[in-house]
């Protein structure tokens, strides 16, 4: 029976290998595609697709014109995903996002109630500067975000599959803007934080996108496949030694666990969906890079990236300047030693 038991689990073991080998190179051939049309943001790219690959939500912040628009039409391009964009204003309801129900009247003068979808019935929501909405219309992403399904006058309607919000905010503060509650900012899988782009790649962009044509990306592989993908990362192996390094990272960014410096500089940490999320992008992260098990690395890089919105400092901490990078650059660097 044990002889029988083992050779299951070695045949499993194999068919996994086989499976995240096949899966390699179908990753980077979206990797290769995306940079045929997003030049010169590597990191941005990478944390974005991570997000995607581990089944979540990215929220996406930078400056206008740093092609973050671009980067969600593309990724829905190469990934085979039915996408639309919606352009958050202060105006905006929540039923411009979910779909309302409206009043039909047949020939014979019966009335009968028919919903018509809203713009989140997709497989890839770009929420475009997502903190121009009111609070009340955030909140109507927040169970999609969760829950894959919505709840419109009592009824229950699912969400296309896979499902995932890749959402934009313009980090300087102005009027007419509404930061994220903390309990939405949680939902989102990763922070990726997009910067201005390296000499050689602006050079780049402007001579490819000023011209009379532009590349164009093109499928690599459809949402049936996404899927497949997803379910493997789950089933990669983690070592132990990887997990105390998830459980000791994040619980030494909240107060109350022995680090001094933490408890004087964070006001609140993350919480278990920060470990989770590490867990599950650090196993992405191996499969992008062409591994098939994450290692302390994966974790120690994606730090940044999971905790950052997931944390707020003490007063004290920033009136001395200091920022939520800081204080998890800080704890990366203890990690390693």
């Amino acid at each position: 029976m044990s002889v029988m038991k083992g050779a299951t689990e070695l045949a499993d073991e194999k068919a996994i290998v086989a499976a995240a080998e096949a899966a390699l190179g179908e990753v980077a051939l979206v990797r290769a595609e995306i940079g045929k049309v997003i030049f010169g943001q590597e990191s941005v790219v990478e944390q974005t697709l991570l997000a995607v690959l581990s089944g979540g939500h990215a929220l996406l912040v930078g400056v206008p014109g740093l092609a973050k628009t671009k980067l969600v039409a593309t990724l829905g391009i190469v990934l085979g995903l039915d996408n639309s964009r919606i352009q958050f204003t202060p105006d905006l309801m929540p039923s411009d996002i979910l779909g309302s129900e409206v009043m039909d009247q047949d020939a014979a003068g019966h009335r009968s109630f028919r919903f018509i979808p809203g713009p989140i019935f997709t497989q890839l929501l770009m929420a475009d500067e997502i903190n121009r909405a009111s609070p009340r219309t955030q909140s109507a992403l927040l169970q999609a975000m969760q829950e894959y399904h919505i709840t419109i006058a009592g009824d229950r309607k699912d969400l296309p599959q896979p499902f995932h919000v890749l959402a934009t905010q313009n980090p300087l503060e102005q009027e007419g803007t509404y930061p994220l509650p903390e309990a939405q900012l949680d939902r989102f899988l990763m922070q990726v934080d997009v910067g201005y782009p390296e000499l050689a790649a602006e050079r780049q962009i402007l001579l490819e996108t000023t011209g009379l044509a532009e590349t164009e990306a093109r499928p690599v592989i459809d949402a049936g496949r996404l899927q497949q993908i997803q379910g493997l990362i789950r089933q990669m192996p983690v070592g132990e030694k990887v997990v105390d390094a998830i459980l000791a990272l994040v619980r030494s960014a909240r107060p109350g666990n022995g680090n001094v410096d933490t408890d004087k500089n964070v006001a609140w940490g993350p919480g278990p969906r920060a470990g989770q999320a590490l867990m599950l992008c650090a196993r992405a992260r191996a499969l992008y890079d062409g591994r098939l098990a994450p290692s302390i690395d994966d974790v120690l890089a994606l730090a940044e990236p999971v905790l950052q919105h997931r944390m707020a400092l003490t007063f004290a901490a920033r009136a001395e300047g200091m920022s939520v990078r800081d204080v998890i650059a800080d704890l990366v660097k203890r990690a390693k030693g």
